[in-house]
């Protein structure tokens, strides 16, 4: 009976002193961190380094070869430049777009002289629940080459003469952009929505006794407040934008009339799954990732982002 009460004494005690080691202040942070750690260890770090040492593989089923840096050498072709001049250029206009317009609109909504704030903010985000594949369809619908198609349609009450809009490439690049726009515009309308919340009122108080205009005060009082969501909303969308792969896929599934609508990640795709070839598919990955890395660094050089402040 001693001996049962002593054991079940020290699993108290050693309980207790668990739950002290976890309570403690050097511990607990790193406790409250561990599930991320390890989501970042498992999900992120693990598939990038197995990726990198794949990219020097060749890797066919069943068998894997070393190759050294063959894959990275035959990236340099005119299809992979094409793929990387088509992603920068989606990169180009959909930062201007998802970024300025957002700014505009959102100044608008947060006008107190604006009614039906609410239902429009509600609206304006609906978009981004929409799936991707069921807004591309739509959209081949609306810009079909036929001449019944919605868009063409338009154009003819007009006396234009339909588009054949996935056969060309600026017409093609306007799909993918108009795409995007229209699913992404509404989410960054709530981010500078929410950045606008933390403009104090006396800036502008202060700016309408010293005689500024509108266009003075948007200038100066609410693009510098809008610094940091600038910054966050053009770095996401820097990465969404090299990342694109979606709103290429639902047009063209892969395979793009001379390859208009290819990107980078249409690239691995074809390369690393469509052709099993792995290894070259890796090899452009850690080359986009490596891309991405020196488009955002920049980009935050350019906004000052590592300036420190006084």
């Amino acid at each position: 009976m001693e001996r049962s009460e002593t054991m079940a004494n020290k699993k108290t005690f050693s309980l207790k002193g668990i739950l002290h080691f976890l309570n403690s202040r050097k511990v607990a942070p790193y406790v409250f961190v561990s599930p991320f750690i390890v989501s970042f260890l498992v999900l992120y770090l693990y598939p990038m380094i197995q990726a990198i040492v794949m990219s020097f593989q060749q890797v066919l089923p069943g068998q894997t070869t070393f190759i050294g840096t063959h894959n990275y050498q035959r990236i340099l072709n005119p299809t992979f430049f094409q793929a990387l001049g088509n992603t920068a250029t989606y990169v180009f206009f959909t930062v201007i777009i998802l970024v300025m317009i957002p700014i505009v609109l959102s100044v608008f909504l947060n006008s107190k002289s604006l009614y039906f704030k609410n239902f429009f903010r509600a609206s304006l985000f609906i978009p981004a629940l929409t799936s991707v594949i069921v807004a591309g369809i739509i959209f081949r619908m609306m810009f079909g080459e036929s001449e019944n198609s919605f868009v063409n349609e338009l154009l003819g009450l007009v006396g234009m003469e339909p588009v054949q809009w996935r056969y060309g490439a600026g017409t093609g690049m306007f799909l993918m952009v108009l795409l995007a726009s229209w699913r992404w515009i509404g989410v960054n309308i709530l981010y500078f929505l929410a950045g606008l919340q933390n403009v104090s009122e006396e800036l502008y108080e202060a700016a309408d006794i010293d005689g500024a205009s509108a266009w003075q005060k948007f200038l100066f009082v609410t693009m510098p407040a809008l610094k940091p969501v600038i910054i966050f909303v053009a770095t996401i969308t820097i990465i969404n934008g090299f990342r694109m792969f979606e709103e290429s896929f639902v047009f063209w599934e892969n395979s793009s009339p001379g390859n208009i609508g290819l990107t980078i990640v249409g690239y691995i795709y074809r390369e690393g799954i469509q052709q099993n070839d792995m290894g070259f598919g890796a090899a452009i990955g850690v080359v986009l990732m490596l891309i991405i890395f020196v488009v955002s660094m920049l980009q935050l050089k350019f906004f000052g982002a590592f300036k420190k402040e006084d």
